[in-house]
C-alpha cells in the first residue's frame, strides 16, 4: 500500500526457535542480496520498501527458515513492481465553514507525501442534497480549497481520491464527511 512492499510467509513448522533471512533482486540481475534488518528475524514479515524504492524496476524476494540444524529451501515471491502492484490509499478530508462557504483539507497518505508530493492530485466529489455529484480536480500543490456558491443551511458530503499522474494510479474514494454550508 502506497510503495510500501511488506513481504509476508507462513511458516510450514510452527517452532517458535526458527528464524528466518530475506532476500531481494531486481528483475533480471543475478545477485542476490541480503535485506537488513530481516536475517535472522523471528517475525512473519519484512519490509523491503526502502531496497524496492524504484518505481520504475521489477523485484523478486525470497525467504529461508533456519533450524538448529538446518535451512529451508528458498520460498520465490512472484515478481513485483512498486508502480504496477500498490495501492493508493485515499486522502483524509477534512472540513470547516467560514463566511465564503465550505473549507476542504485534503491530506494525503504520508508516505505518498513525501514521494510523490509533486505527482499527486485530488478528485474532489461534493455530493449535494439531490445525490447529484459534482466532481472537483485539485492539482498537487494545493491541499485546501474553499467550496463557494452553496445553498445556506444546507447540507453536503464529500469524498476525495488520490491520484498519481505519473502512474496513472488512483485511490478508491474516501469514507464521506458531511457538514452543513454556513
Amino acid at each position: 500500500m502506497d510503495y510500501r512492499n511488506i513481504l509476508h510467509w507462513t511458516p510450514s513448522n510452527r517452532s517458535s526457535s526458527l528464524q528466518y533471512n530475506v532476500q531481494w533482486k531486481i528483475y533480471g540481475e543475478s545477485e542476490w542480496l541480503n535485506v537488513d534488518g530481516c536475517q535472522g528475524t523471528q517475525k512473519l514479515q519484512c519490509d523491503l520498501s526502502s531496497v524496492t524504492s524504484d518505481t520504475r524496476e521489477w523485484y523478486y524476494a525470497r525467504v529461508s527458515a533456519v533450524g538448529t540444524s538446518s535451512m529451508s529451501a528458498w520460498a520465490l515471491s512472484p515478481r513485483f513492481s512498486p508502480r504496477w502492484n500498490t495501492k493508493i490509499s485515499p486522502p483524509t478530508l477534512r472540513l470547516s465553514s467560514n463566511k465564503q462557504g465550505i473549507v476542504v483539507h485534503v491530506k494525503p497518505p504520508r508516505v505518498l507525501a513525501r514521494k510523490m508530493r509533486s505527482n499527486l492530485h485530488y478528485k474532489i466529489y461534493v455530493i449535494r442534497p439531490s445525490g447529484e455529484e459534482e466532481v472537483i480536480h485539485m492539482d498537487c500543490c494545493s491541499n485546501k480549497l474553499t467550496l463557494t456558491k452553496l445553498n445556506h443551511k444546507t447540507k453536503y458530503c464529500l469524498q476525495a481520491q488520490t491520484g498519481i499522474l505519473l502512474h496513472a494510479k488512483s485511490s478508491a474514494r474516501s469514507p464521506v464527511a458531511c457538514i452543513t454550508a454556513p
